[in-house]
């Protein structure tokens, strides 16, 4: 039998992220334990979409889940403290010795098994399915699993016989598996960008934010809005929507009767009354969206907004930070009390999204 290792590294926190974006998901990690009295450094893992921070001085991490705001982070999809790395699992028995090395914040609401977001990573998506029902079985068994539990339990596999066992506050984490939602295409929609909207309403908003703020009859501007794949998102919920976009609209969509397509400039269109949203997917330099959003915002044009930043090659954590801390200050002077949100979403690539809505008793 090989030789089990003890835990070969220090406890880290694992945050998962997407792939090519490592260092401003570390950038943005190691800023925020600092900001939060910690001495934290970051190990990036290149081409894997994972990120460990470390505790400068010893101390634990597991704190700090519960001390920062999970939907706070803008690169970080999920993640979990734990005590280390667990390597050469034996393949004839990997379940005794995982079973040994769990963290002991048990019971858990849940367990899940998950790898990277790669191409190599997806192969063990079989291997997790087989082996996830042997170790449920086996933390049933020990009382170990219990719905009504804080903590859920993840154990992030490289390879067969490689783990991190760790684990998240299910209040203060992602719920889905690889934090990643899962979206099906919808047939009638004109294009496949109408995931990303659809991803920030589900993300960004929670389930009563949603029933509040997208109700059928409301009023929403689409900016560069051509074919309509955010339109769509927004006409599916009942919404009226004044499409602004030199190009042509999906046919289908205009039937709707819920659509008016506007050929205008989406820099310099301006609704005639103010409406409850605002959206826009424009390919811009934040540089001219940001300011963009900020007027309409501003002037109370509209009411909440969801909108993209497409991103440069570098320094882009502190071009986002940068960025949004100016919008905020903006809607300061103008006395609009909003919560401005942003995430990097799976649908998006180089991009983040944000969400501007009226703050908590605003």
């Amino acid at each position: 039998m090989p030789t089990i290792h003890p835990w070969d590294q220090s406890a880290a926190l694992l945050a998962y992220t997407r792939t090519g974006f490592e260092n401003d998901a570390a950038a943005e990690l190691t800023e925020r334990t600092a900001e939060a009295g910690l001495a934290g450094y970051c190990r990036t893992h290149a081409g894997t979409g994972l990120v460990e921070l470390h505790s400068a001085d010893g101390t634990p991490l597991w704190p700090l889940l519960l001390r920062l705001e999970f939907k706070a982070l803008m690169f970080v999809r999920q993640w979990l403290a734990g005590s280390g790395w667990l390597r050469d699992l034996p393949p004839e028995d990997r379940l005794a010795p995982l079973l040994d090395a769990l963290p002991d914040q048990g019971p858990f609401a849940d367990v899940m098994l998950e790898y990277p977001d790669t191409n190599e990573g997806k192969a063990l998506s079989r291997f997790c399915r087989g082996f996830g029902r042997t170790l449920e079985a086996a933390l049933d068994r020990t009382g170990a699993l219990r719905p009504d539990a804080g903590h859920r339990l993840h154990l992030l596999f490289t390879d067969s016989a490689t783990v991190f066992p760790g684990i998240t506050p299910v209040a203060n984490s992602s719920p889905w598996h690889l934090g990643i939602p899962r979206l099906r295409m919808p047939g009638q929609a004109p294009s496949r960008s109408t995931l990303k909207l659809e991803e920030a309403l589900v993300t960004l908003l929670d389930e009563r934010e949603r029933e509040r703020l997208l109700r059928p009859g409301g009023t929403a501007v689409d900016l560069g809005a051509a074919p309509g794949g955010w339109t769509w998102q927004l006409v599916r919920r009942g919404m009226h929507v004044t499409a602004v976009d030199n190009g042509p609209m999906d046919a289908d969509l205009m039937h709707s009767d819920l659509v008016e397509h506007r050929r205008e400039d989406g820099f310099r269109f301006r609704p005639e009354t103010p409406v409850d949203w605002l959206v826009c997917d424009m390919v811009e330099q934040p540089s001219r969206i940001l300011p963009l959003m900020g007027r309409w915002l501003a002037r109370g044009d509209c009411r909440q907004a969801v909108f993209n930043l497409k991103l440069p090659m570098k320094q882009r954590y502190a071009t986002v930070r940068d960025g949004l801390e100016r919008l905020r200050n903006e809607l300061m002077r103008a006395d609009r009390a909003m919560d401005v949100r942003c995430k990097q979403l799976y649908h998006d690539r180089e991009e983040v999204t944000v969400c501007v809505i009226p703050a908590a008793g605003a």
